[in-house]
C-alpha cells in the first residue's frame, strides 16, 4: 500500500558563514572553526493531494539587514522542486523568526497554521525585551495578524494530526510554540525539526543553540524530537545544517530527505571532529 507522503525536499535558499562559537550556548572545544548555518524550507510532495510547504524564509531585505546570503529566492527554489507558490494551499509555519516566516506574501492563496503559543508570544509584552524581540521582524508578524483576520491563519493547540501520515508536534522551547512536523515515509518517520535543532551538534553536544526562551524546555524538546526519530539522527532534519545538502541524495541545493542519506549522519559528524 502507497503512502500519502511520496516525497520530502529540503530546499536551501541561503548561508551564513559563521565560527562555530555562534551556534552553542556554552563553550566548545573547535569555537574558531567554521561552522556555517544554511538556510530551508521543505516541501511535502503527498498522493492525491497538492503539495505542503513548511516555512516561508526571507527576502532580501532581511538578507541585507541581518548580514546573510540568498543563494536562491524561495520562490525559485520551491519552482525547482515543482511546486508553483501560487498554488499552495497551506503552509506551515514551524514558528515565527525571521527566517521561517519572512516571506509570507510569496503564498497569497495559502493557509497559513501556526500553534496558538507562538502567535500569542510573539504579540506580547514578552517582545519588549529587545533580545527576545531580535530573532522576530515585526513586519511578517503584521502580515500574518493582518492573514488572521482575513480568514487565512489556522490555530493548532499542541499536538495534532493534520493530515494523513502528517502529525504536528509542538516542541516549545526555542521559542514558545515551535512545531516539527513528522511524516510518515516509506523509510520511516521523518521528523523536519526546524530549530528544535539547528545543527546536528547541538543534539549530539547536548548544548542548545544560543536562542531561546525557555532552556529546560529546549532539552525536552531534544528527547522527545528523538523519541519522534526512533533514536537515529538519520530520521531527524535539522533547521540549518549543511549535512542535510551533504549527507542525503540532492541536487541543485534540494535534498531528498524522504530517502536515506547516502553517508550516515553520525559518520559525517565524527568525520567533521
Amino acid at each position: 500500500m502507497s503512502l500519502p507522503v511520496t516525497r520530502i525536499d529540503a530546499i536551501r535558499y541561503a548561508r551564513h558563514e559563521r565560527m562555530a562559537a555562534a551556534n552553542f550556548a556554552a563553550p566548545v572545544d573547535d569555537h574558531d572553526l567554521p561552522m556555517p548555518l544554511d538556510y530551508f524550507v521543505w516541501a511535502i510532495h503527498r498522493e492525491g493531494a497538492p503539495p505542503l510547504v513548511v516555512d516561508t524564509g526571507f527576502g532580501e531585505e532581511a538578507a541585507v539587514a541581518r548580514g546573510r546570503v540568498i543563494t536562491r529566492p524561495v520562490s525559485e527554489g520551491l519552482r525547482a522542486a515543482g511546486v508553483d507558490p501560487l498554488l499552495v494551499e497551506d503552509v506551515i509555519l514551524t514558528h515565527l523568526h525571521y527566517d521561517h516566516a519572512g516571506s509570507l506574501s510569496t503564498f497569497p492563496n495559502a493557509r497559513f497554521h501556526v500553534q496558538d503559543a507562538e502567535l500569542a508570544f510573539a504579540t506580547s509584552r514578552r517582545i519588549l525585551d529587545e533580545p527576545t524581540r531580535a530573532p522576530f521582524d515585526g513586519e511578517p508578524v503584521a502580515q500574518l495578524v493582518r492573514k488572521l483576520y482575513a480568514d487565512h491563519v489556522v490555530f493548532h493547540d499542541g499536538d495534532s494530526e493534520f493530515a494523513p501520515g502528517i502529525r504536528l508536534v509542538q516542541l516549545a522551547g526555542h521559542t514558545a510554540g515551535l512545531q516539527a512536523v513528522v511524516c510518515d515515509t516509506a523509510r520511516g518517520a521523518v521528523v523536519l525539526a526546524s530549530d528544535a535543532a539547528h545543527l546536528y551538534a547541538n543534539i549530539t553536544r547536548a548544548i542548545p543553540f544560543p536562542i531561546f526562551v525557555d532552556v529546560a524546555a529546549y532539552a525536552a524538546a531534544q528527547k522527545r524530537l528523538m523519541d519522534l526519530a526512533g533514536q537515529s539522527l538519520d530520521h531527524v532534519i535539522p533547521g540549518h545544517d549543511p549535512l542535510v545538502l551533504r549527507c542525503f541524495p540532492s541536487d541543485d541545493d534540494i535534498a531528498r530527505v524522504d530517502l536515506a542519506p547516502h553517508t550516515p549522519i553520525a559518520t559525517a559528524l565524527s568525520e567533521h571532529t
